[in-house]
């Protein structure tokens, strides 16, 4: 339930920013005390997730690990290119 929350979190924040919110997918690599999440994003809106310098993307991890923390876990979140 709390990997739900964390995978919710991310995907509407990205929905929110990019311009193909249909193609944002988040696939979540569970392990004993984190969870890895693999986000994957159309590539003209991959910009819009790194930001400048990767501050949106720096900002994200940075809500996904208060969350995370509060639940006694930790989680990454890895930005995922895909290949046309």
């Amino acid at each position: 339930m709390a990997d739900k929350e964390m995978k919710e979190l991310v995907e509407f924040v990205v929905r929110s920013i990019v311009n193909h919110p249909d193609q944002v997918h988040v696939a979540e690599v569970q392990e004993a005390t984190s969870t890895l999440l693999e986000l994957t994003v159309a590539a003209p809106d991959m910009g819009r997730v790194i930001g400048k310098n990767g501050r949106v993307i720096g900002s994200i991890r940075a809500l996904l690990q208060v969350l995370a923390a509060k639940q006694g876990r930790r989680a990454a979140l890895e930005l995922v290119e895909v290949e046309d």
